[in-house]
Formats: structure tokens, C-alpha cells, sequence
């Protein structure tokens, strides 16, 4: 039996990808890790941002399941206000004086331990993350095709797998991009033209449609 549909997979898929390009809390810290610590201490730091999706997935399918079956109402609620924050997303990426992909910042060398709570408490302190899992990964579930529970785990675990390779390759490649990026700044504003430009449709898509609204 299938948990959940193509369009589901796509969708949640095309979000995380969207969101893990677009700078925020993680990415700040796992590119300033990996070019002043180095490729292998922002590795570590991103298995502490792994533990904050863990944390984040098995409070929203708890969490998700309990707030469809008590209000009904709430995933339209819900729906509404993740598209809302994509729009809002698209617009901090788009407006004049948006930070750049690669904003660093100094931090201290620190040991593998340190690495990964560091990395785990910025995951869970993150916002944007908060908002992924209480507001635009419900825009995926379908309460009327079975169990709330298992589909927000599933959709869940698309979001961490893309969140995490992207995430991973970016701090590899960190001190790479970040050259080509300062010597070529019309890839930076292209990049953030193309993110803010995808974060924006795809929010009015999401604002407009009513097929999956709950009566």
C-alpha cells in the first residue's frame, strides 16, 4: 500500500531543497565551521543538525497527528500559514541588503563533541526548521489516505535525507564556493534571484490551491 503519493514525495522534496539553499541559522554555522575548522569538523557539526531534524520529525508527527484529529480546521490554518512563510522567505531572499549564501563568521576551534551539540542546538533553535515541521510539511499530508502519523514520517524523512546531502556537499565545497562566489557576484545574485524567485511561485501555488483543503 502506498503511504503517500508522488506528488507528496515531489513536493516535500522540491521545499527541502528550496530551504536548505536558501541562508539561515544551519547554514551559517556549518559553512563558518567548515572554513575555520575545516571539511571534517563541519561533517561532524551537520550529525548535531541531524539529531535536531530527529527531534523535530518525532515531535511533528506526534504533534500533527493530535492537532488533524482534535481540529479538523487546523490544516487549512496550517496550509495558509506555510504558504504565507514561503512568501515571506522569498521576500528576505529578494530584498535589497539580503545576506549573501556564503555570510561567515569566526568561531572557535572546538572538539568533535562540542561540534555536534553546537550543531545540534542550532538545528533546534532554528526557526526556519520549527516552522518547516509545524507549518509547510502538513501541506503534504493527506488526512483522508490514511494514517496522519506515518505519512509525516515519511514525508519527514525525505526532508532530512535532502537536508543532509545538500548540506553535506555545501560544507565539502564550502571554501570553493565561497572563492568563486567573491570573485563572480553576479552568481551570488543570480542564485538569489533563482531561490527567492522558486520560494515565491511556489508559496502562491501553495496559498491558491484548495484541492487537499479539509472540509
Amino acid at each position: 500500500m502506498q503511504v503517500i503519493d508522488a506528488s507528496a514525495a515531489a513536493g516535500i522534496a522540491l521545499v527541502a531543497l528550496l530551504l536548505v539553499l536558501t541562508p539561515g541559522p544551519n547554514m551559517l554555522y556549518l559553512v563558518s565551521r567548515s572554513l575555520t575548522q575545516g571539511p571534517r569538523a563541519g561533517i561532524i557539526s551537520l550529525l548535531g543538525t541531524g539529531l535536531g531534524f530527529l527531534v523535530y520529525l518525532v515531535t511533528a508527527v506526534l504533534g500533527i497527528s493530535a492537532i488533524f484529529a482534535a481540529v479538523p480546521a487546523a490544516y487549512t490554518a496550517l496550509k495558509i500559514a506555510g504558504a504565507l512563510y514561503l512568501l515571506y522567505l522569498a521576500w528576505s531572499v529578494l530584498r535589497p541588503g539580503a545576506a549573501p549564501l556564503f555570510e561567515t563568521r569566526e568561531l572557535p576551534m572546538d572538539p568533535p563533541l562540542r561540534l555536534v551539540a553546537m550543531g545540534f542546538l542550532t538545528n533546534l533553535l532554528n526557526p526556519k526548521i520549527a516552522i518547516l515541521y509545524l507549518s509547510l510539511l502538513p501541506q503534504f499530508v493527506a488526512p483522508d489516505q490514511g494514517s496522519v502519523a506515518l505519512q509525516s514520517l515519511v514525508l519527514g524523512s525525505i526532508q532530512i535525507a535532502i537536508a543532509l546531502t545538500v548540506n553535506a556537499i555545501i560544507v565539502i565545497a564550502a571554501g570553493s564556493l565561497a572563492a568563486v562566489l567573491g570573485r563572480r557576484p553576479a552568481i551570488a545574485r543570480a542564485q538569489r534571484w533563482l531561490m527567492g524567485t522558486c520560494l515565491g511561485l511556489f508559496g502562491l501555488k501553495l496559498l491558491t490551491d484548495r484541492s487537499r483543503a479539509v472540509a
